[in-house]
């Protein structure tokens, strides 16, 4: 699998550059993503403009994927995606589940508010962090 990683100072940008997400590909895509979670910036946009179509079992992943970043306290947002694959996605009902947003640049934005949320959600009512 083809993909670009473009590291930023709280967050990785991950541009799949493949036309199709084949179900076969997804411990692979799996294993790409997961791996964010050991670095020191865990927060992940991934950029899927690209990508044309995608089988059911990577939008499954995805999900999974999405909730297991969450779980561990960072963000992960999609961004960029194709009419067909966005209509794969809620043909499945699996849009709906996911963090999604029409640009790259709504992605950056997300991540940075959800970090400031969790800063905020760290602090105790003191002020003093817990």
């Amino acid at each position: 699998m083809l993909f670009k990683i473009d590291t930023k100072e709280k967050f990785h940008v991950i541009t799949i550059q493949e036309a199709h997400l084949a179900a076969n590909m997804t411990a692979e895509l799996e294993n790409c993503l997961v791996s964010n979670l050991e670095k020191d910036v865990k927060n992940v946009v991934l950029n899927l403009e690209s990508v044309g179509a995608v089988d059911t079992e990577i939008g499954e992943s995805l999900v999974q994927l999405q909730q297991r970043f969450y779980e561990n306290g960072h963000s992960f947002v999609i961004c960029n995606l194709q009419a067909p694959v966005e209509a794969a996605l809620d043909k499945e009902n699996l849009l709906e589940l996911m963090n999604v947003t029409p640009t790259e640049s709504e992605a950056w934005d997300i991540v940075q508010m959800e970090e400031i949320e969790r800063e905020f959600l760290s602090e105790d009512p003191d002020g003093l962090e817990s």
